[in-house]
């Protein structure tokens, strides 16, 4: 059935015509297109046309056919695309988040068996309809904030038969949920206890063991690695990335969040589609960056969560790149998949103007999922993913009530949820 929102009071990130950007960097982060006072009109799940309600279509008022949703005082979104999860997770680490309060590190916690090696641990002890229906809860509680995209991870595996498990849960919540999900095969998310010391070996098994079998179930849209201080070395990601290619796995890598380890240059030689958290990023990465086509992504619940130093956003868009922010949805570094928390994030903390960081969980964050061709904004054709908020006064309300829910209904596929 066909639906129309009228009454828009703003209708916000739009783009008119046919010519379609598949991200904004630089000074045009900071441009946002709108519509004020608007409708938006939906047909067999995708955005069918919008415009000014002066120029509202009589024959569209006066079709009984036509389901009618009035948000007066109301804005209307795309939903947010969040390019970067491990929502596959068996449980919680509250214990860790206490240690971490008492002082411990983040590497600390990881060399007592906790962080990764834990929920490692803990997911091979669970069966696949647990991880499933836990990680399915976790997407209903995105939604309710206004995601319509996910990314998730595998990396709690560690194993080739864990690894594969988390990946087939993935793709069973696939057909699941209308929402738009992506698998990243992340086998090297860290070294686990039984190849401590010689971790190439480990990288061995991930070359010739796990990715073959993750290209045969066809389980992956995209690999990653942890390329950092004390997880995965620059020529080991090398070695990981030479293989994946053979399988036509494009690259999404964590880079640079304990030191300057070179993640971000190995990204941009690899063609990846995004390197992420970049808490160490100077003038040599951000040269690097620059029309590399690989999108700049910053993590902050993870920085805020671990009391890391942030990443310079600020200097990254001032130098013409372009920023995607995403959750780091998590057990360990960042437990929360709520991106209207992760918008006001980017202003409070990481200085970007509203605009920015609306650009930031939109546009930019779905190029850096692969999906910006038909999700990131309103635009005719393409997915009616879209959510219609409470009343606020502007979209810079958005990121500067932090505390509260602004989303009042969301639209997937065109579809309530």
């Amino acid at each position: 059935m066909k639906k129309v929102v009228k009454n828009i009071n703003e209708l916000v990130q739009v783009e008119e015509g046919t010519a379609r950007k598949r991200m904004v960097a630089g000074k045009d982060q900071s441009a946002l297109p709108t519509v004020k006072d608007a409708w938006l009109l939906i047909e067999d799940g995708k955005i069918a046309d919008f415009g000014k309600m002066e120029d509202y279509p009589a024959e569209i008022e006066n079709n009984g056919d036509i389901e009618k949703i009035d948000s007066t005082g109301r804005m209307v979104f795309p939903t947010w695309c969040d390019s970067h999860t491990h929502l596959v997770f068996p449980g919680s680490r509250e214990i860790e988040y206490i240690d971490k309060i008492k002082g411990l590190s983040y590497e600390e916690i990881a060399k007592r068996g906790g962080g990764i090696l834990n929920s490692a641990k803990r997911l091979h002890e669970t069966g696949e309809e647990e991880l499933m229906q836990a990680a399915y809860n976790r997407i209903e509680e995105c939604v309710s904030y206004g995601t319509g995209a996910i990314e998730i991870k595998s990396g709690y595996g560690l194993t080739v038969e864990d690894e594969l498990k988390m990946l087939r849960v993935v793709k069973q919540l696939k057909g699941m949920t209308p929402v738009t999900l992506k698998a990243t095969f992340l086998g090297a998310h860290a070294i686990p206890k039984e190849y401590k010391g010689k971790s190439d070996q480990y990288v061995d098994l991930i070359i010739n063991e796990m990715l073959p079998r993750v290209a045969e179930e066809e389980l992956a849209d995209y690999v990653d690695v942890f390329c950092d201080r004390g997880f995965f070395s620059v020529p080991q990601t090398e070695r990981i990335l030479e293989a994946s290619a053979k399988y036509g796995l494009v690259p999404k890598l964590h880079a640079n969040e304990l030191d300057y380890t070179g993640g971000i240059q190995v990204g941009v030689k690899y063609k990846a589609l995004s390197v992420d958290h970049l808490e160490y990023t100077g003038d040599e990465e951000i040269e690097s960056l620059k029309d590399s086509g690989t999108m700049p992504t910053i993590l902050p619940g993870a920085a805020f969560f671990l009391n890391l130093a942030y990443a310079p956003a600020r200097e990254m868009i001032d130098a013409g790149l372009p920023v995607a922010m995403a959750s780091d949805f998590n057990p360990g570094s960042s437990p929360s998949g709520n991106m209207q928390f992760i918008l006001s994030m980017g202003s409070i903390a990481y200085r970007l103007l509203p605009e920015e960081g609306i650009n930031a969980i939109t546009l930019n964050s779905a190029y850096a999922m692969g999906v910006e061709g038909s999700l990131g904004t309103i635009a005719k054709g393409k997915k009616a993913n879209f959510f219609i908020t409470h009343e606020i006064p502007t979209y810079a309300y958005m990121p500067y009530a932090y505390g509260s829910n602004k989303v009042e209904t969301v639209y997937i596929n065109g579809d309530k949820q």
